[in-house]
């Protein structure tokens, strides 16, 4: 039985941990850019746009798409930005610990 106390105690502490890496991400901010900074984009750790900001330029053009495309990929960029730092962050956590393939934490 002190298999099993130590395991519900080690169980306790990830959960901890868990919650507050959760709180760090929710205010982790990332920034994504693209078109050479014309369109930058600020995301929290959840993914939740917090900021999008456009160079005047690109506002009075007549390609609608491109700044359709723009803001996509500078929303993009700022979402790969948080889930690398999610996973530095569970790493840590995890003392480096693999999880099975297909496992994500913490959502």
């Amino acid at each position: 039985m002190k298999n099993i106390g130590q395991l519900m105690k080690q169980a306790q502490q990830m959960q901890s941990k868990m919650a507050e890496m959760q709180a760090k991400l929710a205010e982790a901010e990332m920034s994504g850019a693209s078109g050479g900074g014309m369109v930058s984009i600020t995301v929290n750790g959840k993914g939740d746009i917090k900021k999008i900001s456009t160079d005047p330029k690109i506002l009075n053009a007549d390609d609608k798409e491109m700044v359709e495309d723009l803001i996509v990929a500078a929303y993009n960029d700022a979402k790969t930005k948080v889930e690398a730092f999610m996973q530095e962050e569970m790493a840590k956590m995890t003392g480096g610990l693999q999880l099975p393939p297909g496992m994500k934490l913490p959502f």
